[in-house]
C-alpha cells in the first residue's frame, strides 16, 4: 500500500512538472508574438514617412515649375484683364518717314486746350516747341511740368502717320506729379505706382474716328517702346520705357 502511494505521488509530481512546462511554453509565445507586432508596426511608420515626404517634395516641384506671374501680366490684370502680348513675334516694323517735318495737333481732352507746333524738321528738335509741349503735356491735376522726352513725339508722329490719321490728337492724360500718380493709384487699379508717366515719357491718346485696334497695332509696330490697350476705355497707352505690351 505504501508503495502505491509512493508511486502515485511521483506520478503527479512529473505531471505537474509537465503542466508547468507547458503553461511556461504558452505564456512566451505572446512576448514572442508582441515582439514581431512592434517591429511589423515600427517598419509601417518608417516606410510611411518617406512616402509623405515625397508627396511634399512632389507638390514643391509642381509649384516651382509654375511660371511666376510677370510684371507685365499683373499689370496687365489690373489693366482691365488684358494680358501682355507675345513678345516672341514682334509686329515688322515699317519703313519709316524720316525727312519730313514733323507736326502735332492736340487738344487736351482734361484742360480742353489745343495746340498744333511742328517740333522737328531739318534733323533736329525745336526747343521753342518743346517748351510749348512741355507746358500743354502739364499735369493736369497740379499744373506741375517736366521735360517731356522728344522720342515720345515721334513715336506719336509716327502713329498716326502708319494709323493714316492727319486729324487732332485727343491727350487723355501725359505727365504726371508722382504726387499726382500715387494719388491716382489709390482711387483706381489701373494705374500703376510706378507709372511712366512720372519719367515724362507716356501717354494716352486717342485717334477720334480710328478704331483703337488700329492704334495699337501702328504703336506696337515701331517697337520704341510700351503699348497698352484699353479698348473698353477707348484709348491707346504709349510710352518710351522698354518694349513691352499689354
Amino acid at each position: 500500500m505504501r508503495s502505491f502511494v509512493l508511486s502515485l505521488a511521483t506520478l503527479l509530481a512529473f505531471a505537474g512538472t509537465g503542466f508547468a512546462q507547458t503553461n511556461t511554453g504558452a505564456s512566451s509565445a505572446p512576448k514572442v508574438k508582441t515582439a514581431a507586432t512592434a517591429e511589423t508596426s515600427s517598419t509601417k511608420k518608417k516606410t510611411a514617412a518617406p512616402a509623405k515626404s515625397a508627396s511634399v517634395q512632389k507638390a514643391a516641384a509642381q509649384q516651382k515649375k509654375a511660371p511666376a506671374a510677370t510684371q507685365q501680366q499683373l499689370r496687365g490684370s489690373r489693366y482691365g484683364g488684358f494680358a501682355p502680348a507675345a513678345m516672341s513675334a514682334p509686329v515688322p516694323t515699317p519703313e519709316l518717314d524720316q525727312t519730313s517735318p514733323r507736326s502735332l495737333s492736340l487738344v487736351n481732352y482734361n484742360t480742353k486746350e489745343e495746340l498744333t507746333v511742328t517740333y522737328w524738321s531739318n534733323g533736329s528738335y525745336h526747343r521753342s516747341a518743346l517748351d510749348q509741349l512741355n507746358q500743354f503735356l502739364r499735369d493736369s491735376r497740379d499744373a506741375g511740368t517736366t521735360e517731356m522726352d522728344p522720342l515720345l513725339f515721334d513715336v506719336l508722329w509716327h502713329t498716326a502717320r502708319i494709323s493714316g490719321y492727319a486729324g487732332q490728337i485727343e491727350v487723355l492724360s501725359a505727365f504726371r506729379s508722382p504726387e499726382s500718380n500715387a494719388w491716382l493709384a489709390s482711387v483706381s487699379r489701373g494705374v500703376a505706382r510706378d507709372s511712366q508717366h512720372m519719367n515724362g515719357n507716356a501717354m494716352d491718346i486717342r485717334f477720334p474716328g480710328v478704331p483703337v485696334f488700329r492704334i495699337r497695332q501702328a504703336a506696337r509696330s515701331l517697337n520704341m517702346g510700351g503699348v497698352g490697350f484699353y479698348p473698353r476705355s477707348g484709348f491707346v497707352h504709349i510710352d518710351t520705357g522698354p518694349v513691352r505690351y499689354w
